[in-house]
């Protein structure tokens, strides 16, 4: 009988399948408490596997740091062969298996604007958290880091209005967003429409988002149109605090329009300048296309805003994938 010393191809490390699959997790999670949730073991389990696997690879791997588990240069060189592998590997036995909401164990992170923690986060956290109760949410700012972070896998998805990811990255149209004005509910001058004359006259406060701005000021300068700016927000998220203690103006998408002045002394009126609608896109790396549970992730977030926003008659919510 042959020993293992003397097996055929002894000379090449025996490295188990669940350690590549490890290898891939850390890496691209930059955790091993989220690998193992991931991989459905036990910490200590994946603390003995990564150990295992430090041996065999005769480098630390990864190593910790304040932002996670760090891979280090063996690492990053290795990466690309190990999920080459990984993909050899479940071609040959056949494909993933399906994904089932309601016993999958799994985290998502989702890199989102502000203007999409307002509008669509809740309401995807509501239909995870009822369809697939042991699916948690991670929500991450849209960012220089987002593109690369699909591409390394430290993301699944992203979003928003997002135009830096409009190349290189597969992406489907969730909804369309014009613009509306938001106030209080108790604007001591403006009545139920909004003049011109009363756009320009009026104090507004601006955001400086990501999420359409560069849009609305582009309108703004070719109508020759000036707002009255007394306050800049970075983001959203104190806006209906500010809009509904005070006499300024805001123009915002509508949806987020529509939410704010749900839950607070907020109104909208129409906007009187004439500013183009853009599109609200979820976008994804090609290592995740096929992915039964990021699939499954994606038809979610189309099937509710799908059914909730109109968008341009004729446009269709497929899955294209953008020019390279």
């Amino acid at each position: 009988m042959a020993t293992p010393s003397d097996a055929p191809g002894s000379g090449v490390p025996q490295i188990d399948v669940k350690l590549l699959k490890l290898f891939d997790e850390i890496h691209r999670t930059r955790s091993v408490s989220r690998a193992a949730e991931a991989l459905g073991q036990s910490q200590p389990t994946v603390s003995i596997w990564l150990a295992r696997l430090r041996e065999q690879l005769r480098d630390p791997l990864f190593v910790r740091t304040r932002g996670g588990m760090q891979p280090t240069p063996r690492a990053d060189q290795l990466i690309d062969r190990v999920r080459q592998a990984l993909e050899i590997l479940n071609a040959l036995a056949g494909g993933d298996p399906p994904f089932d909401p309601l016993t999958a164990r799994r985290s998502f992170r989702i890199c989102m604007t502000d203007a999409s923690h307002i509008t669509i986060l809740p309401r995807l956290l509501a239909h995870t958290r009822a369809a697939a109760p042991g699916v948690r949410l991670e929500a991450e700012n849209i960012g220089d880091e987002t593109g690369p972070n699909l591409e390394s896998g430290r993301a699944d998805l992203a979003i928003g209005f997002i135009p830096d990811l409009e190349a290189g990255f597969y992406q489907q149209t969730l909804y369309a967003q014009d613009f509306v004005c938001l106030m209080s509910a108790r604007h001591p001058r403006v009545g139920e429409t909004l003049t011109l004359r009363e756009y320009r006259a009026e104090p507004h406060v601006s955001i400086l988002s990501r999420s359409g701005y560069s849009v609305i000021d582009a309108a703004l300068k070719a109508q020759n149109v000036s707002r009255q700016v007394r306050l800049e927000l970075p983001g959203f998220l104190a806006l209906a605090t500010i809009l509904s203690t005070s006499d300024l103006i805001a123009t915002v998408p509508r949806m987020i329009g529509e939410t704010l002045a749900r839950i607070g002394a907020l109104r909208l009126c129409p906007c009187p300048v004439k500013i183009a609608p853009f599109l609200v896109k979820q976008h994804w790396h090609a290592r995740y296309h096929n992915d039964p549970g990021s699939r499954w992730l994606r038809s979610v977030c189309s099937q509710l805003f799908a059914r909730a926003t109109r968008v341009p008659q004729g446009r269709r919510f497929t899955e294209a994938r953008a020019t390279r």
